[in-house]
């Protein structure tokens, strides 16, 4: 099975997302509808529904609750693209201007509030308490994860366990509830909805540590922004951290740059290349393999008969080859 396949087969119910997407984020307010609109035509792959798409196969994937789980869980995932790009200043995103830069930073701190609002609205029906406890809790550790993130920028010295921590909230989380959600949705029991969670949390610390590596590596056409701009921007990912625990000369010039953000392009070039080239984008390719290891091993133990269990492994593989 291809990650193709997997799309045309759950193509009905990506669209039937889409659609309450943009009916989710309608408002009385013409600037609000149009920033959150924007949002959804950017697109994206759409991978947290997908998730719990496939994760509802394993108990009823034809209850309402399964479209609200995912529409929810995108929902979740913009509000915090929007405040993501506020802590980052960044100005693009997948190519288009982001709503920061579209109008300012308050604007979209109140956009990402009205959109993380519309979320919560979304699945206020559901009887399972439990869902609402692991919706609640995600919510919580992203913010927690945006503000660590705000008092890291800048800072060389950070340890592993600061990044990996920091990747937990900021992306691990909100995939491994994307399972969870979506098995509670279609009335899993518990301890297999604990395993697909966990299955989410692995591919989700692979997913953004593989995000890190291709800021350093991938073109700005792929990224839709230049490269390296998580570093320019005061964010020290794990390719960073590799190459400055390594390399006293690179630690060096790190914090130089990281002192004047404003130092000219050359010498962002000429760090930003020493990274690239410090043997830290290996080490980290190794630990994001270690990671879906652990996924894959997770699968290992659901039912070979699920039509899911192949197309997880599929996304899975998908994850430790992705190129943008």
């Amino acid at each position: 099975m291809t990650l193709v396949q997997i799309y045309n087969q759950q193509k009905k119910n990506l669209s039937v997302i889409e659609k309450e997407l943009r009916r989710s984020v309608s408002s009385d307010h013409p600037m609000i509808e149009s920033a959150a609109a924007d949002l959804i035509k950017a697109g994206g792959k759409r991978i947290r529904p997908l998730l719990a798409l496939l994760a509802s196969e394993y108990g009823d994937p034809k209850r309402q609750d399964v479209i609200d789980a995912a529409v929810t869980l995108e929902l979740i995932h913009m509000a915090s693209l929007v405040h993501d790009d506020v802590v980052d200043n960044s100005d693009l995103r997948r190519g288009q201007p982001t709503v920061k830069a579209k109008w300012d930073n308050r604007f979209a701190m109140f956009t990402g509030d009205f959109i993380f609002a519309r979320a919560i609205e979304r699945i206020s029906h559901f009887e399972n308490a439990e869902a609402h406890r692991v919706i609640s809790k995600v919510i919580r550790d992203l913010s927690l994860g945006e503000i660590e993130q705000i008092k890291q920028l800048f800072h060389s010295e950070q340890n592993l366990r600061c990044y990996l921590l920091r990747i937990k909230r900021k992306t691990a989380l909100l995939m491994a509830l994307s399972c969870q959600l979506g098995a509670l949705a279609s009335g899993c029991t518990f301890m297999l909805s604990r395993r697909l969670y966990y299955f989410g949390y692995f591919i989700g610390m692979s997913f953004q540590i593989t995000d890190d590596i291709l800021d350093f590596t991938g073109s700005e056409k792929e990224l839709g922004k230049p490269a390296g701009s998580d570093l320019r921007n005061g964010n020290l990912t794990l390719p960073t951290l590799y190459a400055i625990w390594a390399n006293p000369e690179i630690r060096k010039k790190v914090d130089s740059v990281l002192s004047d953000p404003e130092k000219d392009d050359k010498a962002w070039r000429q760090v930003i290349h020493d990274i690239r080239f410090s043997g830290a984008i290996e080490r980290s390719e190794q630990l994001s393999r270690r990671y879906l290891e652990k996924a894959m091993k997770i699968l290992s133990d659901l039912p070979d008969s699920k039509r899911a269990t192949a197309a997880l492994k599929e996304i899975a593989a998908y994850i430790g080859k992705r190129r943008n």
